[in-house]
């Protein structure tokens, strides 16, 4: 169902529970006041958007971002641009234009991906959103799922939502390297990001909404709880996220540009073939408060 937004802009709803299109919308170019309350509010209200047709450049594309908030410089240049810094890039492609095999550092950490997790998590105030763009996409997978972290509280049984109320679970970026092979952490790395307890209901700062807070690929804790019994908690609550009743699944299309709020969903990318390309970048948007807890 298409919603008019403003006199420009066009929004139509992708999936019951988050996610929506939005076309009128020219990334290249500055939003004026109007067309960004009609952005802002729709993001608010859908979790997740999806801009089609949007050939922009990476400068433009953070740009646009700052039309949100300051872009983050991700702490590992293993991930990042060399050219534009704010470039976090979800690729199995260097920079030099050449596909990395399988077993480079770069593709191991990223296919991390494919596990649930949201951006950002194990900062002590964790980003707002992200935007990422399909630079070249993927037609053997490398969709990207998104679920909508408000509906998963909502859902929760009672006798998880008693384990989960008023309880904190730890965010370690070192988590990462219990899931896969990685190139170890410098000391410089270990140092810019140390593990940080986040509540695991938190309230939205916009919204004022409930959502479940985890970070899957990062929570190795959960306070009060032995480390088998942290490990079930976060898997159940993983399991229920992953309901399809929760979840949108973008398919890409090449210079789609999808932008959606960390602080009330989850995402993981779908497999695909290692030996074809796969070139998307992404800006974080830099948090601005401390995650309320609710």
């Amino acid at each position: 169902m298409a919603v008019v937004a403003s006199d420009r802009v066009q929004v139509r709803t992708l999936h019951p529970a988050l996610g929506a299109e939005v076309r009128g919308i020219d990334m290249r170019r500055p939003l004026d006041a109007g067309t960004f309350r009609a952005v802002h509010d729709a993001w608010m209200r859908h979790l997740v958007l999806v801009f089609p047709e949007q050939p922009i450049s990476d400068e433009e594309h953070v740009a646009f971002t700052r039309s949100f908030g300051e872009p983050e410089i991700f702490h590992q240049t293993i991930i990042r641009s060399r050219r534009v810094k704010e470039i976090f890039r979800v690729s199995n492609v260097d920079d030099d234009g050449s596909l990395m095999p399988p077993d480079h550092p770069t593709v191991k950490q990223v296919s991390l991906a494919q596990f649930w997790h949201t951006d950002s998590s194990y900062r002590e105030i964790p980003c707002t959103g992200a935007l990422l763009h399909g630079v070249e996409t993927s037609t053997t997978g490398g969709e990207t799922q998104f679920t909508n972290m408000y509906a998963v509280y909502e859902a929760l049984p009672e006798s998880l939502k008693k384990q989960v109320q008023g309880r904190r679970a730890r965010h370690n970026f070192g988590h990462l390297h219990t899931l896969a092979s990685l190139r170890p952490l410098t000391e410089d790395e270990k140092a810019a990001m140390p593990p940080v307890w986040q509540p695991m209901v938190r309230r939205h700062p916009v919204t004022g909404r409930v959502s479940l807070y985890i970070s899957p690929i990062y929570n190795d804790e959960v306070e009060g709880l032995s480390a088998p019994e942290a490990r079930q908690l976060i898997q159940d609550l993983t399991d229920i996220a992953a309901e399809p009743r929760f979840v949108y699944r973008h398919r890409w299309s090449p210079d789609d540009v999808v932008m959606w709020d960390n602080r009330c969903t989850m995402h993981q990318v779908t497999p695909h073939d290692p030996q074809e390309r796969r070139v998307m970048h992404r800006t974080t948007i830099v948090g601005t408060e401390p995650v309320l807890a609710a």
